[in-house]
C-alpha cells in the first residue's frame, strides 16, 4: 500500500510520469520523489500498463490515470479493461484515481462501489485541446462534476489569452460553494501562468513535469522550476516591499 495524501493549505504537486515501460516510468518517479507531493501514474501511455509495481515500489500518494483516445490519452482498447486497471489501483491503496468525466455511466457504477469504504479519492476529469468554453458551460461541467460523485474536481482547457486564463481560474470561487476540491488550469502558451497561479487561489493540486524534456500536456512546468517559483514566493511575503 502506498503512503496517502497529506494537504497543507496551499495546493499539491503533482508529478505526472507517461514512459513507454514500467521501468522506465519507476526511474522517472524515483527521481522526482523528494520533491512531488503526488506521483501521476499514465497507465495508458506504457506498452503494457500495470500497477502494482508503482504501489510497491514507491512510497508516495499515486494518482493512476488511464486516460482514453477519446480524452486525448493513449489507450485504445476496451472500456471494461480500462476499468479493471483503475479498479486494481484501488484495491491497491492508490490515493487517487481520475475517471473522465465523458466516461459511460457503467464505469462510474463500478469506479463507485469499488472506492467506496477505502481511503481512494475520486478525480473527475474533463480536458478541453482546442478552446477554453464559455462560462456557462464552464459551471455546467462543474455541477456535472459533483452530480457525478466527485471528490475533487479536474478542470483543464487550452487558453488562447489571458481572459481564457481568468475565466477558468474564477471557477475555484464557484468550486467552492458548492464543496467540491477543483484542479483547475489552462494548457498551451498562454495558460502556463495558471498552472503557478491556481496553487496560490485554492486550487487542489497542479500538475507538473519531471523535467523540461518530458512533458505529458502542453505547456506544464518542470517540478524544480514550479518547486523554484513557489519558494521565490514564499521568501516575498516575509520580504520588505
Amino acid at each position: 500500500m502506498n503512503a496517502q495524501v497529506s494537504q497543507s493549505s496551499k495546493g499539491l504537486i503533482c508529478v505526472s510520469i507517461g514512459q513507454k515501460t514500467v521501468e522506465n516510468a519507476l526511474a522517472a518517479a524515483g527521481k522526482v520523489v523528494e520533491v512531488a507531493d503526488v506521483i501521476e501514474i499514465r497507465l495508458d501511455t506504457l506498452k503494457k500498463s500495470e500497477v502494482i509495481p508503482f504501489t510497491t515500489a514507491l512510497d508516495k500518494p499515486l494518482l493512476f490515470t488511464h486516460r482514453p483516445v477519446w480524452e486525448g490519452g493513449l489507450y485504445a482498447g476496451a472500456e471494461a479493461e480500462r476499468i479493471d486497471l483503475l479498479i486494481s489501483a484501488i484495491v491497491h491503496g492508490a490515493a487517487f484515481i481520475d475517471l473522465e468525466l465523458r466516461a459511460p455511466d457503467e464505469s462510474f457504477t463500478r469506479i463507485k462501489d469499488a472506492i467506496a469504504n477505502t481511503t481512494t479519492r475520486l478525480v473527475v476529469s474533463n480536458h478541453n485541446f482546442e478552446c477554453t468554453p464559455a462560462r456557462e458551460e464552464l459551471l455546467s461541467v462543474l455541477h456535472d462534476m459533483k452530480d457525478r460523485g466527485a471528490d475533487i474536481g479536474k478542470i483543464v482547457t487550452t487558453a488562447h489569452d489571458y481572459l481564457d486564463v481568468l475565466r477558468v481560474l474564477q471557477l475555484q470561487k464557484d468550486a467552492a460553494e458548492i464543496d467540491l476540491p477543483l484542479i483547475a488550469f489552462c494548457m498551451g502558451r498562454a495558460g502556463v501562468i495558471s498552472r503557478l497561479a491556481t496553487i496560490e487561489l485554492a486550487g487542489f493540486m497542479t500538475y507538473c513535469a519531471p523535467n523540461e524534456q518530458e512533458a505529458t500536456a502542453p505547456g506544464q512546468i518542470a517540478v524544480q522550476v514550479m518547486r523554484d517559483m513557489l519558494k521565490s514566493l514564499s521568501a516575498d511575503e516575509t520580504g520588505l516591499n
